[in-house]
């Protein structure tokens, strides 16, 4: 599977979940860190929960695993690290404080209808 590809399934599997505010950066030219942040929201931690499981069970099913995951038992951010994509899953205040968008400003943000 290609990244982008990728990419795409953990959108949808975030929107699934009525994930919110889905931002996607595009990192390759700022870090080698990752390809892309796919950052999102959630109202509730047993929405974050079920919105990082969603991710990896989807990604799962194409035989990819998760490299990395912190976060799980307080689920308030829950960080998945796929290599190549990281996907962070906020509560709607640590999103709002951590602010991940500001800290990486020079990175592009992609549209999934474009990627």
């Amino acid at each position: 599977m290609q990244v982008e590809e990728m990419v795409k399934k953990i959108y949808n599997a975030i929107d699934d979940k009525k994930g919110e505010d889905i931002a996607i950066l595009d990192l390759k030219n700022i870090t080698s860190v990752a390809d892309y942040f796919v950052i999102a929201s959630a109202t509730s931690e047993r929405q974050v929960k079920a919105i990082a499981d969603n991710v990896e069970y989807e990604v799962e099913k194409e035989g990819i695993s998760v490299k990395r995951k912190d976060g799980h038992n307080t689920s308030r951010w829950i960080l998945l690290d796929y290599g190549d994509v990281m996907v962070h899953i906020f509560h709607t205040e640590e999103r709002a404080f951590y602010d991940l968008e500001r800290l990486w400003k020079d990175a592009p943000y992609i549209d999934i209808e474009t990627l």
